[in-house]
């Protein structure tokens, strides 16, 4: 099983950290999402209706990872962290993009609550991953570019797993070689906070919120935090909040409320 780890000096110069770690197993993406779909279409229609808009720098959650990425020498209004970005194109265009249902969901939640999300194809992932700071010798390949490889700069805070760099400045781009696709049935899924004390319960109703647009279509779900008081999760994951589409006959997902 894929271990996700935080290092000592991450959570050293973050103390507050908190990162949601989401689980599912046996993930059908080829079938029909439709809490997914209404998730999307209603937070559409709220920007629409000027009832609600996405955080953007002026929100002490996207402000925290502003001020993160300097600290690791990354100018945040060119290099953005990933819910910044995605915000800012929904308000832009009114639409958040549609890559797959699996995609799909963790956006939808992503900007839903201000919180930065990402995924991994487990499938691809080669031993553990850790969350540290880069050597600089590592190699990265974009998303959508996979003939390119860059160097991340000493310093730069990555996920990292025994092959190359799966995620840049910390949650700005992920890898293409891990980068979750319709035919993805293994996947770990991440929600961040930098300020656990204010956002911790933002980050908690997040991660439930995303298990339940999974759960339909999953064998297995199961949800676990990453904090510096527990920096990776217990050997056997499952243990953790696992939840079968069984617990829920029903199959529906909980509704999103944005914040």
């Amino acid at each position: 099983m894929t271990v996700f780890r935080i290092a000592p000096a991450v959570t050293d110069a973050f103390p507050d950290t908190l990162i949601a770690l989401i689980t599912a197993t046996g993930l059908r993406g080829r079938e029909p999402w439709p809490h997914t779909a209404a998730a999307v279409q209603e937070l559409q229609q709220q920007l629409a209706d000027g009832t609600w808009q996405p955080a953007d720098e002026t929100d002490p959650r996207i402000d925290a990872w502003h001020t993160a990425y300097r600290s690791f020498g990354t100018n945040p209004r060119r290099i953005r962290p990933s819910v910044d970005a995605l915000g800012r194109r929904l308000a832009k265009k009114g639409t958040l993009p549609r890559i797959n249902p699996a995609v799909d969901s963790y956006n939808a939640v992503s900007v839903c609550h201000g919180l930065p999300a990402g995924a991994f194809d487990l499938d691809h992932v080669t031993g553990d991953v850790d969350i540290r700071y880069a050597h600089g010798t590592e190699e990265f390949t974009p998303l959508g570019e996979p003939d390119t490889i860059e160097n991340p700069k000493p310093g730069e805070i990555i996920y990292a797993d025994t092959t190359s760099v799966l995620t840049r400045h910390w949650n700005h781009r992920d890898a293409h070689r891990t980068r979750v696709t319709e035919d993805s049935a293994h996947v770990a899924f991440v929600l961040e906070t930098l300020h656990a004390t204010r956002d911790g319960h933002l980050l908690r109703t997040a991660a439930h919120e995303l298990q339940g647009l999974l759960l339909p279509h999953a064998d297995q779900t199961a949800v676990y935090f990453l904090s510096p008081a527990k920096p990776h999760p217990p050997a056997n994951l499952q243990h953790a909040s696992t939840t079968t589409p069984a617990d829920q006959a029903s199959g529906a997902a909980a509704p999103m409320r944005a914040r």
